[in-house]
């Protein structure tokens, strides 16, 4: 019998799909692994969290791992993977070196899960006050990442947005890149509350994000005052993994402003609502919430950030808006407007169905996977700067983490010698 081939998954995070969009999509990769006959390990160094997901149940092996240690490599060559993919740019800097001496043959993917770079941009031309351009973005950690998409055969982008940044910015070869987006198997759920089995709002979001934490305080401090003047006795419920004591404490009855904290079941929780606010300032990458949000039929309120890269010939489930009195206003007018609730709803459907279901893509996506497992030598050889960066980067990070090895040990050792 024909051995399953492997991809060993290195984690930045064990997944918590109920969390983040982040742990949503590497589920998804996962899924898509395992229902090709592909046997899957997820490898992390990280904390296993409160919420993560146990991966047992999909068929998924798990290796808690170490930084800094050889003894990643020796792990890794007795797996003999075909396949290494990263969780996000960190990892490629962390393992990458460590991957090519265990493994040289095994195709190397990465995750961007979003632009790090275009994200952190944003948030600091929004905290100064001014324009995303050339020199925001050619940060010290665009180098970094674009770097780590040139040592990898092949980058997994989620949006078609950052698809473009990416060739026409930062000049990388689409051959290094393949457009993956979220990836829904059961695109809409069967049967959904109609509008007038529907009241309030949500917001939803992980509170360690903080394009999600400034559209909380955004709607504490603005929009939600302007919103329940209209409607006084609409509440807006908001759901997060981790809250904080500074969320929690925003938390007023009287005001309608209900802070829940962790829900369990999101897809639940959106489908009661009859609109979703997601006021995002800035940030990068697709929106899980507004995914979820289109999947339970719920319209949503958004800015142009966030409605990036999850459009359909333009138009967007619900309203878009980019300043506190617009959003509140388009709020109030998909509340109260069942026709134009009922378009919106449709629209989402639409969205959902054309942009984001596996059908659409998987096809697609094992073309480029195929074609590398197939002469992975050849496909490096057109790529000279990945060359010339492994050369280099994987000597420097090397070396680190060889000396940070070595000086882990010997304070172990010292501190055997003391207790002796």
């Amino acid at each position: 019998m024909q051995q399953k081939p492997l991809l060993v998954v290195l984690g930045y995070v064990w997944p918590e799909p109920n969390s983040s969009a982040a742990g949503y999509r590497m589920l998804s990769l996962l899924t898509l692994f395992t229902a090709r006959g592909w046997r899957v390990i997820f490898a992390s160094a990280a904390e296993q969290g409160l919420h993560r997901y146990p991966l047992a149940q999909l068929g998924i092996d798990e290796q808690c791992i170490t930084l800094n240690d050889v003894s990643f490599e020796h792990w890794l060559t007795e797996q003999a993977p075909q396949a290494v993919m990263f969780d996000r740019f960190m990892l490629e800097e962390q393992f990458g070196w460590r991957v090519e001496r265990a493994c040289p043959q095994a195709l190397r993917i990465l995750d961007m899960e979003d632009c790090h770079a275009l994200r952190d941009a944003r948030q600091r031309c929004f905290n100064n006050g001014s324009a995303v351009d050339a020199a925001a973005l050619n940060s010290e950690l665009a180098l970094r990442e674009i770097a780590a998409i040139y040592r990898c055969d092949l980058t997994l982008v989620i949006s078609e947005y950052e698809m473009q940044l990416l060739q026409q910015h930062f000049k990388v070869p689409l051959q290094l890149l393949c457009y993956c987006p979220f990836l829904l198997s059961e695109p809409i759920p069967l049967s959904l509350p109609h509008y007038a089995a529907r009241s309030d709002f949500i917001a939803i979001g992980n509170f360690r994000h903080a394009p999600n934490w400034h559209a909380v305080l955004w709607l504490k401090q603005q929009i939600w005052p302007m919103i329940r003047q209209q409607l006084p006795q609409a509440q807006l419920h908001i759901y997060g993994a981790y809250p904080p004591p500074k969320a929690t404490a925003l938390h007023n009855a009287r005001e309608g402003f209900l802070v829940k904290g962790w829900a369990e079941d999101a897809l639940a929780v959106m489908q009661q609502a009859r609109v979703c606010l997601a006021p995002l300032a800035f940030g990068a990458g697709l929106k899980g919430k507004l995914l979820d949000a289109m999947r339970c039929g719920t319209p949503s309120v958004t800015t142009d950030i966030g409605a990036e890269g999850m459009k359909a010939d333009n138009s967007w489930a619900g309203i878009i808006a980019n300043d506190a009195e617009a959003i509140a206003n388009a709020a109030v007018a998909l509340y109260q407007q069942q026709p134009l609730w009922q378009q919106a709803q449709q629209q989402g459907y639409s969205i959902v169905r054309s942009r984001f279901s596996l059908a659409q893509h998987q096809a697609r996506l094992w073309q480029h996977f195929d074609q590398l497992l197939e002469g992975p030598d050849a496909w490096r050889a057109q790529n000279f700067t990945g060359l010339m960066l492994k050369h280099h980067a994987y000597r420097s990070t090397k070396f680190m983490g060889q000396w940070i090895e070595a000086k882990t040990r010997l304070a172990e050792l010292s501190s055997q010698t003391d207790v002796d």
